[in-house]
């Protein structure tokens, strides 16, 4: 018979891993610039490229973000969250908003599937 409590249990792996040290290094006067542009991408397009202010947010949150002394990296790109953007604009008008519940999580997940530690840092 095998004894089931020698087998390593995931929390007991995780407590053998060294902790996370994270870091940020953006400043106030770079996401008010950051804010500002995107902002303004949005308004002025009458929100069609908003994909580009949220790639440009992301883009500079990543960019100040450490993980052990390693850079975080947004891969993500606005043609590439356009499309998405394109058919979850499309699903709310049909769904008349309902659609919208899930527009945050879906983009949540495409923000968090696009982001890696930098090879280069």
């Amino acid at each position: 018979m095998t004894d089931l409590t020698a087998q390593a249990s995931p929390a007991s792996d995780a407590s053998r891993l060294p902790p996370l040290q994270f870091g940020f290094t953006g400043g106030a006067a770079g996401w008010l610039g950051i804010g500002i542009g995107g902002f303004l991408v949005t308004v002025l397009t009458l929100g069609i490229c908003y994909p580009w202010a949220v790639v440009m947010t992301y883009r500079w949150k990543t960019k100040h973000t450490w993980i052990n002394g390693r850079r975080l990296r947004f891969t993500g790109t606005a043609p590439g969250l356009f499309g998405h953007w394109i058919k979850w604009f499309l699903l709310c008008l049909i769904t008349l908003g309902i659609y919208s519940f899930w527009v945050t999580p879906r983009l949540q997940k495409w923000i968090v599937e696009h982001q890696e530690l930098d090879p280069t840092s």
